[in-house]
């Protein structure tokens, strides 16, 4: 499958809003490696036509909030990233810290589709990680070496989703995980006003 990219910044922003980044998932169900691969194949085909289709940059952001909701364990993402503070936050507070968390990331990475020139990732086969599945891919970019990426899937929420995309040695959930709590510092530890400076960045 052929993804466009440009450069390693790039690569690593549109690769990590494309991931679920959660907390380690309970035991899974029943999810087979197939099924797991058949999820990347089909996340990277979606991105592969939004990127195809082109259009405005709202348009692309919207597309790729869609997908992000289609594929992402979004609540356990949002949870993960806020880390010991959510257990503070109220019902209402979580849920719309959510939804801000949806989209920031759809703005932040979303938009770095519109940077993206030929290249491709290819799936080279998964394995079973404890409780999870891993995807192993290999990212292929004009004029840069190739490099590995895992896909880790689980079936924790009832549905195979992504949790976690781990680039180069890179857990993607860590890093949005210290932006989150960056932003909260700035905020002094205030959940709401980190919601409202969700809304707007990205």
């Amino acid at each position: 499958m052929t993804t466009p990219m440009r450069n390693k910044t790039s690569r690593r922003a549109v690769l990590a809003g494309i991931s679920a980044l959660a907390v380690a998932p309970l035991p899974a169900l029943a999810l087979s490696e197939g099924e797991a691969r058949a999820l990347v194949d089909k996340l990277v085909a979606e991105i592969n036509r939004v990127i195809d289709r082109g259009g405005s940059l709202n348009g692309m952001i919207a597309a790729f909030e869609k997908i992000f909701a289609r594929y992402a364990d979004v609540p356990i993402i949002a949870q993960s990233t806020l880390g010991p503070d959510a257990r503070r936050a109220s019902p209402a507070q979580m849920r719309a810290f959510i939804e801000a968390f949806r989209g920031y990331i759809s703005r932040k990475y979303g938009k770095r589709f519109q940077e993206f020139v030929g290249g491709r990732i290819e799936v080279n086969g998964v394995r079973q990680v404890k409780t999870w599945q891993e995807v192993i891919g290999t990212v292929y970019l004009r004029g840069e070496k190739p490099f590995e990426v895992k896909f880790l899937i689980s079936d924790r929420s009832g549905q195979d989703l992504l949790f976690d995309m781990v680039i180069e040695g890179i857990s993607m959930r860590l890093s949005e995980k210290t932006e989150i709590g960056a932003m909260l510092d700035r905020n002094r530890g205030n959940i709401d006003a980190l919601i409202a400076d969700l809304r707007t960045a990205g």
